[in-house]
């Protein structure tokens, strides 16, 4: 009987450690389009899954031409689901300054408008507390204050189908090839320095 509770025990420790290993994380960040972001994060070791969507504003359940409006006070954002045993939050908001302007407000390029605005969505307040910790350590590289928003999400919205995968389903839009593709050879010879 002794040894029968002992290891059921262990298999208890055991399953638990491995739920524990499978337990994913989300990070919601919004730097201009949200196909930019979408791009950049898809990449990462550790990334599961990267959705464009909406957040931030006051509007249910917005389309993307009422987000364009700039009156539903969403922002364009990506909802990054991440493995947390093979990259932390801290590293994923690290990248997050780099991969943006996050001194310029409500714009990014020619994307103008609030919804393009710099935003970090937090779901709790461990996620909060390391986000801020993280923008004062990369207002050093800046010498225009960031403007970056940090604030609670409240709802996520996920954008359209047609904005999913947006960069990996059509590698020869336009915007793609002159926004997004110099963007993400500018991060690469960054990580590589």
């Amino acid at each position: 009987m002794k040894t029968t509770l002992a290891l059921m025990a262990m298999l208890t420790a055991a399953t638990m450690a491995e739920d524990s290993n499978m337990k994913t994380q989300t990070a919601i960040l919004g730097g201009g389009c949200f196909w930019c972001v979408e791009a950049i994060y898809e990449r990462m070791p550790g990334i599961i899954s990267v959705t464009s969507g909406y957040a931030g504003g006051q509007t249910p359940d917005p389309t993307y031409e009422q987000v364009c409006t700039g009156e539903t006070g969403h922002a364009e954002v990506v909802r990054i689901e991440f493995d947390p045993a093979t990259i932390s939050y801290d590293k994923i908001i690290d990248l997050f300054w780099d991969a943006h302007d996050p001194t310029s407000l409500n714009r990014q390029g020619a994307d103008e408008g609030t919804q393009y605005r710099s935003i970090i969505l937090t779901s709790n307040e461990e996620q909060a507390r390391l986000a801020r910790e993280s923008k004062e350590r990369a207002q050093a590289k800046y010498k225009s204050p960031i403007v970056t928003e940090i604030a609670p999400l409240e709802t996520f919205y996920p954008a359209e189908d047609h904005h999913q995968n947006f960069y990996r389903d059509n590698p020869m839009h336009p915007y793609n090839r002159a926004v997004i593709r110099p963007k993400l050879e500018k991060l690469d010879k960054k990580a590589a320095e």
